[in-house]
């Protein structure tokens, strides 16, 4: 074995079992995790910021919901998320995961909020606990168990008894459980803000009074509970003065709390948003973002929260809704499976360092910054010990100071000039100035690379099948098991079914067990009735005034049609025969409303009457007939996707002129892909219905195709964001790829199970390790100098700006594309050389960087030569990851 070969081999050994050494390492930290993270720490605030141990902070926070993602996951979110510049991490806390049952608490697997809040602090970072525990977080019924409903008198968010008892009662759980845990910052544990509510404010008016002393009573009530931290109230103007009020929203630089004596936080800064069936789906320019971002603090704001750094899956049933898609990935950061998302993570990281730097002059001020008009649309906030002379240099005497450029202007660049210097501003942009002479960092210049993954959400499939019957894997056969197959029985299956007269409410039936309830009658059609539709030429019609998500309308165990809508009427015609006809309606949920007034009022289902139209003698009223009630599905019952009970199902060899079935399941065996990727499955070859691997609910998938209208080949940032400005994915699923996290599988064997209710062909099912496969990079000579470099700040104008490459965690650069030092055009795979080119560009960029996880490269002269003196130069640069194992194949064929 040669040298290099032993490099490989070493490297190869340790990406193999540094899972098993970081696990081992984090259990035993976990085990002897009883003694305090910190040195005990008291958390207050005055008017400017948070108080951490007395000292005023300025604090980036990155929002991570642990139930979107395995416990395996969270070491490397929270260790992601720190990278990218944040001290802490928010997350909600989940009533309906945590109390399933009524009086019967969950805190495992992905609930383990205790072993989730130790691993936050076991990095360093603070933690912000959103206890609500109203949550709304597009997660199913706002995070309200369905239990709550069934509570004699209770109404829900109100100054009612039932209700405050029990939200009082997990609360108090919760809090009595931090404090025994000993996770409180005065106990030297991570937690330095807790919340009660969540953007009551927005639906307070629908409850009247009684809304204003729940807001009252909730404040005295979580103040009671001993946390000894502050408590915070978001979109909550007539928060008490002992709650701080704070922001949500996409910009929040002009929000001020209700009372001086409070600092101004932005509890969600939406850096990007939700996507529901069948939409586009949204996407946020992190220009805009960072703009936002670096406006919050220049106008006086002090702790800044992105919701969401992390979005990751809603596994399971979790999706909130109606419709909310199972990737709740959120345009964030950190992607669904736990991959940078690039530029958006390393343009936010440059941000967060440049603020870092400005934290001196930004907690030294107390009244306020001085503010200076620069222009029509022009302005500067500068955060010095002591006021300055803008017009004049800035004296060497003024030790701390710090300034913020803004141009909100939308369309045109702006010079301004400011202590002696002129500063080029883009439109809607600002430079940070960390010592009120340099610009450290411009919202509209991104020098990130731009990272370029193998899926994307709604995308099709990479693979078409060449066989019946097998998996597939990167275009090969993957797995030569073939598919089996099961019908799910239209309408009651079981003994547990019931009779009762009229329609009943869905939730009061289901309990929200499954997304599944038959409605099933009989009605009884003579010939006379066959004869009068005959000579009309028309069927009858069954019409119900309103339902949601879903209705399905069978007659005698043969699909008549489909209804989706929220609250919606439906009139289908059904085909009938003389004597007796079996009616079974099918009612699904597709995530319970998680926002809104009155939730436990909303249910699902059927309202009004149901009416069978166009009899010969007029119409029947089936509202009060005699229904029977079958809840859920028989797969379900027979737990047709666990493991263990596959001996107990009559699975049959899938016949493929039988692909196409509706309401049938499907089971194959699958190996793990090689490598610790993360892996997808393709679903889009499926119609609508559930899935699980080795027996965990990866989601809900619906095939349903965004709009094709709606989308830009580019998106002009400038100017305010809404969701629905610079969305994408028009004309293709709203999702198409679905999560399976590496910690759910197996070397071999693994077993997956599909439900699908309106007919798919699982021959197309195809899997996927989702990673980053090429990256780019473009900075030119003039950008910036590396924010590391700012520890010596009177030299940082000598210092070359660099770029920096990086490939996904256990992948490297093997190859570089392209590369040129000059003036090349175009962008990310789609570069070109220009006139002025540097012969030693591939040269330079491939030795810096191939057979490395990162690089960084000068972008100067010195480092490429001058190939054209006088002009500007740029570094574009496009490299190509590869797994390491797959890299050396690579590196030994060549």
């Amino acid at each position: 074995m040669d040298r290099r070969d032993y490099l490989w081999f070493r490297q190869g050994f340790r990406l193999s079992t540094i899972a098993v050494a970081v696990a081992f390492a984090v259990s035993l930290q976990l085990a002897a995790a009883s003694a305090a993270f910190f040195e005990p720490f008291n958390v207050s605030y005055d008017h400017r910021a948070l108080l951490i141990g007395g000292k005023r902070r300025m604090l980036i926070s990155a929002g991570i919901h642990y139930p979107r993602a395995t416990p395996d996951m969270w070491p490397g979110l929270i260790a992601k998320s720190k990278e990218g510049g944040a001290e802490v991490i928010q997350t909600y806390v989940f009533w309906n995961g945590h109390e399933p049952i009524r009086g019967q608490y969950y805190f495992e697997g992905r609930y383990d909020l205790v072993k989730f809040a130790k691993l936050v602090a076991m990095e360093g970072l603070y933690l912000h606990l959103r206890i609500g525990p109203y949550v709304c977080a597009e997660w199913n019924f706002g995070g309200f168990p369905v239990w709550l409903r069934d509570i004699p008198d209770v109404e829900f968010r109100t100054d009612n008894e039932p209700f405050k008892d029990e939200m009082q009662r997990f609360v108090r759980k919760i809090v009595d459980m931090m404090k025994e845990e000993m996770l409180f910052s005065w106990q030297g544990g991570p937690i330095i803000l807790a919340q009660i509510e969540n953007e009551y404010g927005n639906i307070e008016g629908r409850y009247g009074q009684s809304g204003k002393s729940y807001v009252q009573w909730a404040a005295q009530m979580a103040l009671g509970l001993g946390a000894g931290v502050p408590w915070v109230m978001c979109r909550q103007t007539d928060a008490p003065e002992t709650i701080i009020d704070s922001c949500n929203a996409f910009y929040c630089d002009g929000f001020k709390p209700n009372s001086y004596k409070k600092p101004i936080l932005w509890t969600e800064d939406w850096n990007g948003w939700f996507a529901s069936w069948g939409g586009r789906l949204p996407h946020r320019p992190v220009r805009d973002n960072a703009f936002a971002v670096a406006r919050f603090f220049q106008r006086g704001g002090c702790f800044h929260n992105y919701y969401m750094f992390f979005g990751g899956t809603n596994f399971g049933r979790t999706s909130g809704g109606p419709y909310q898609i199972t990737s709740y990935d959120y345009d964030a950061p950190i992607d669904e499976y736990g991959l940078l998302s690039q530029p958006k993570w390393g343009h936010l990281k440059d941000l967060h360092a440049a603020i870092k730097l400005c934290e001196p002059a930004l907690t030294v001020v107390d009244d306020g910054p001085q503010y200076v008009k620069l222009g029509p649309m022009q302005e500067a906030h500068i955060y010095a010990s002591h006021k300055v002379d803008t017009s004049k240099s800035l004296p060497d005497n003024v030790s701390i100071c710090s300034a913020f450029l803004a141009n909100i202007d939308e369309h045109k660049s702006v010079s301004v000039a400011i202590f002696g210097k002129v500063y080029n501003l883009p439109p809607w942009s600002v430079s940070i100035l960390p010592d009120c002479r340099n610009v450290a960092f411009n919202t509209a210049k991104v020098g990130a690379q731009v990272s370029i993954k193998t899926v994307e959400s709604g995308s099709p499939s990479f693979s078409n099948a060449s066989e019946p019957g097998h998996l597939l894997l990167h275009e090969k056969k993957f797995h030569l098991n073939t598919w089996l197959t099961l019908r799910e029985p239209v309408g009651t299956w079981a003994d547990n079914s019931f009779t009762a007269q009229g329609i009943l409410e869905h939730l009061n039936v289901t309990k929200d067990t499954s997304d599944y309830l038959w409605y099933i009658t009989s009605i009884d059609i003579s010939d006379e009735d066959i004869a009068f539709w005959e000579g009309k030429g028309a069927l009858p019609l069954l019409t119900i005034n309103k339902t949601r998500d879903v209705a399905r309308v069978f007659v005698n165990g043969d699909l008549s049609g489909s209804k989706v809508g929220k609250w919606v009427p439906v009139e289908q015609p059904v085909q009938l025969v003389q004597g007796y006809n079996e009616l079974a309606l099918l009612s699904e949920t597709v995530g319970l409303q998680n926002y809104g007034a009155f939730l436990e009022k909303d249910g699902a289902g059927f309202r009004g009457q149901i009416k069978l139209t166009g009899l010969k003698d007029g119409e029947i009223d089936l509202s009060d007939s005699l229904w029977t009630y079958q809840v859920g599905l028989k797969g379900e019952s027979s737990k047709l996707y666990d493991p263990e009970e596959q001996e107990n199902a009559d699975w049959t060899d899938l016949q493929v002129d039988n692909v196409q079935s509706a309401f049938t399941w499907y089971k194959t065996l699958f190996d793990a892909p090689e490598g610790n990727d993360p892996v997808a499955l393709y679903l889009g070859s499926m119609g609508k219905g559930q899935a699980w691997v080795n027996g965990h609910g990866i989601g809900r998938y619906w095939s349903l195709v965004a709009p094709e209208t709606g989308c830009s080949k580019s998106c002009n940032y400038p100017g305010a964001y809404n969701e629905n400005k610079c969305t994408t994915n028009c004309g293709l699923p709203t999702q198409s790829w679905y999560h399976i996290p590496r910690a759910w599988l197996q070397e071999s064997d693994n077993l997956l199970v599909i439900f699908e209710e309106t007919g798919g062909d699982p021959l197309k099912i195809s899997l996927m390790v989702h990673s980053t496969k090429t990256i780019c990079g473009t900075v030119s000579e003039t950008y910036y100098p590396p924010l590391s470099a700012w520890s010596n700040a009177d030299f940082i104008n000598d210092i070359a700006p660099e770029m920096h490459l990086r490939c996904d965690d256990g992948h490297i650069i093997s190859s570089v594309a392209f590369a040129s030092y000059g003036n090349p055009s175009g962008s990310c795979q789609k570069f070109s050389e220009g006139k002025c080119h540097a012969l030693s560009s591939l040269s330079v960029v491939s030795e810096a960087c191939e057979g490395k996880n990162n690089c960084t490269i000068a972008v100067s002269n010195a480092k490429f030569g001058d190939p054209c003196r006088g002009t500007v130069k740029t570094l574009a640069v496009e490299a190509e990851c590869s797994p390491l194992l797959d890299a050396k194949k690579l590196i030994n064929v060549s």
